[in-house]
């Protein structure tokens, strides 16, 4: 619909008019035989009902429109008209061009966007500011978020469910596999390569961990904290396979050598940075995997070597041959010089209570 003409400053030139509306053309298109201009909204909406000039009664579809000239454009944009708000106190008169860009930024523009200052933070139009309550908007944002959060917790329960559901499968296809490997031993090798990359899948999604105190370590966890971490491990999706040895070996009778006594980790704490571990999801407790530390049973060799040397010194060597040292420390001394695979190198997995 066109402009209201009373809106505009002296006289327009009825070449400026829309025949249908008889205000001021806004947004014109032009037939192209006959060059009757129109509003693109007026025109449009009387294709609706007939395809024919409204004016000289010739054939035209919405299609054969195209936009007027450059100069009734022009004549156009040098018109001066008065702001929207003219009702809300705006006094600007401005030209057609710069009416959009005026409105935008006018004062007293009713729909223009306004914070509220009370403490909710909502953007409304501004004519909409004294009917604001805040509790009311606040309540509504509140109902919204909890919508939200139930259609999360219904989707995760989905998830929930179909993931027991594919661990109940995969328990099953491994029985399967079992049941095959029993008639043919040869697929034996197969099984443990696929448990093995499971195992390693499962580390590989654990955050890295660092133990800072290894002397502060839970060496002998009952039951209840073995139960409560045993839960950990399986929520985690460590293999089903791994998790009953893991909880076994949390106590320190299945520790490797070099962690095996307190005085022994006393000692060797200095070399406990070189282990890998993993942190169990949610717990105070990391697991220390064998396929991560194939490294230890080789690490220290420069000092397993000085000790095998005797101390670099022969006079010393001699002192340790005759038992002159004290007993405690040429024990020490023959547990490090010996073994070094079985004292550093974890066994095929671990959980150490931080």
């Amino acid at each position: 619909m066109g402009y209201d003409v009373t809106r505009f400053q002296g006289e327009v030139d009825e070449d400026l008019l829309c025949p249908i509306c008889s205000g001021v053309l806004e947004e014109p298109v032009q037939a192209p035989h006959c060059e009757h201009a129109f509003c693109n909204a007026c025109i449009t909406q009387w294709f609706s009902q007939q395809q024919i000039c409204p004016v000289d009664r010739s054939v035209v579809t919405l299609a054969h429109l195209r936009p007027v000239p450059r100069i009734m454009r022009n004549m156009l944009s040098k018109l001066q008209i008065t702001c929207d708000n003219a009702g809300f106190g705006c006094t600007a008169v401005l030209r057609l061009d710069q009416l959009q860009s005026h409105l935008r930024d006018c004062q007293h523009n009713p729909k223009r966007p306004f914070q509220c200052e009370q403490g909710c933070g909502l953007e409304m139009p501004k004519d909409e500011v004294s009917s604001h309550n805040c509790i009311k908007h606040l309540r509504s944002v509140v109902q919204q978020q909890q919508g939200k959060v139930t259609d999360l917790d219904k989707t995760a329960a989905e998830h929930k469910h179909q993931l027991a559901e594919q661990k109940r499968d995969i328990q099953l296809l491994k029985a399967y596999m079992r049941a095959i490997r029993s008639a043919n031993p040869n697929l034996q090798n197969l099984e443990e390569t696929i448990e093995y990359n499971e195992i390693l899948e499962w580390v590989n999604s654990l955050q890295p961990a660092r133990v800072t105190r290894w002397g502060g370590m839970i060496s002998t966890p009952d039951a209840v904290l073995q139960a409560v971490i045993k839960r950990s491990l399986i929520d985690s999706g460590c293999p089903p396979s791994i998790v009953n040895d893991l909880i076994e070996n949390a106590h320190e009778r299945n520790w490797p050598a070099g962690l095996a006594t307190l005085e022994t980790r006393q000692m060797n704490r200095r070399y406990y940075e070189n282990y890998v571990a993993k942190r169990i999801p949610g717990k105070q407790a990391v697991v220390v995997m064998a396929c991560e530390n194939q490294h230890m049973d080789l690490v220290h060799p420069r000092d397993a070597e000085l000790i095998r040397n005797a101390l670099v010194h022969p006079r010393d060597a001699e002192l340790i041959r005759n038992a002159l040292v004290h007993p405690r420390d040429a024990e020490l001394i023959r547990n490090v010089t010996s073994g070094w695979s079985s004292r550093w190198t974890v066994k095929t997995w671990n959980v150490l209570l931080v």
